[in-house]
């Protein structure tokens, strides 16, 4: 026959005793990170390190809800596009400390012009040159990386209408370029 711990308004059989939980008699201590690579503190921040969050991985499906209203240029390919801004928008959701949502891919692609049905061919020369070929994932970190941290912490910090009204004003301030 095999006991298990109940809690003690589970029911029992007239003849068996009360089953409940007790906690074990050793106790092991606290864990600490003491290994060589352990982490201590905080995440380690610095250019190409990228930023953690939650859920990651949902902005892509986010993105790719969001291309069929970008306006892309003659060269540009979608899948570079939602490459090249998905740094920029997991970095504003870590900044919050939340999963990414529609809001953070509505910055990055705003701070870049996609929404825009006119851009500047200056800003649309700068981020085709940028952009290219970052489809390739295995090939082209380092260079998303770099748009990714190109943008102001503080145009991550703003609501979707106020980057917009500041891209409005100058695209050089909203990109970092």
């Amino acid at each position: 026959m095999r006991v298990m711990a109940a809690p003690k308004f589970s029911p029992v059989e007239p003849n068996e005793p009360t089953r409940t939980y007790s906690s074990p008699d050793h106790v092991p201590p606290a864990w600490m990170p003491l290994r060589p690579a352990d982490i201590v503190g905080f995440q380690p921040v610095g250019p190409r390190l990228g930023r953690q969050g939650p859920d990651q991985g949902f902005a892509l499906r986010i993105a790719q809800r969001l291309v069929p209203s970008l306006t892309l240029q003659d060269g540009e390919h979608p899948d570079d596009v939602v490459r090249g801004c998905l740094g920029i928008a997991l970095r504003r959701a870590s900044l919050f400390s939340r999963a990414p949502v529609v809001h953070d891919l509505r910055v990055a692609f705003t701070m870049w012009g996609f929404f825009d049905p006119r851009p500047d061919p200056e800003l649309v020369a700068l981020r085709k040159k940028l952009f290219e070929g970052l489809r390739h994932v295995g090939h082209h970190y380092t260079e998303a990386r770099v748009i990714a941290d190109m943008a102001p912490e503080l145009m991550l910090r703003m609501s979707p209408a106020d980057v917009e009204g500041a891209y409005q004003r100058g695209w050089r301030a909203v990109t970092g370029a």
